[in-house]
């Protein structure tokens, strides 16, 4: 990465980014886990935490966005096709709500 990169990324793993799953991995575990300091980011870079985002608004790479907008839209997919089957472990209303915050936060990320 370069000193002088200008642009806000998106982590690579879009779905484990943000200090909501880290809150979710404190309370399932009673620890919080450090956040690293640099991390790969969705164009391939490795960039610092502290340069990157997961709201849509503030990622100004279009290889990250256009990757988060991808991540988020395979998640609904599988999410979907999972919640269909017998024994799935979310409601169906649930998994309806989860596919349209992945979906509705994809459309933000590319732009709609």
């Amino acid at each position: 990465m370069s000193e002088t990169d200008p642009h806000i990324h998106v982590e690579q793993n879009v779905m484990r980014a943000g200090a909501a799953y880290r809150n979710l991995l404190a309370s399932t575990f009673g620890r919080a886990p450090d956040a690293p300091s640099t991390v790969t980011t969705g164009c391939g870079l490795r960039a610092p935490l502290a340069m990157t985002s997961i709201r849509p608004e503030s990622v100004t790479c279009l290889a990250c966005r256009e990757h988060a907008g991808r991540e988020l839209l395979r998640y609904a997919e599988q999410v979907e096709r999972l919640s269909r089957m017998p024994g799935a472990p979310l409601p169906g209303d649930q998994a309806a709500k989860a596919v349209r915050w992945a979906r509705d936060l994809a459309e933000r990320f590319r732009g709609g």
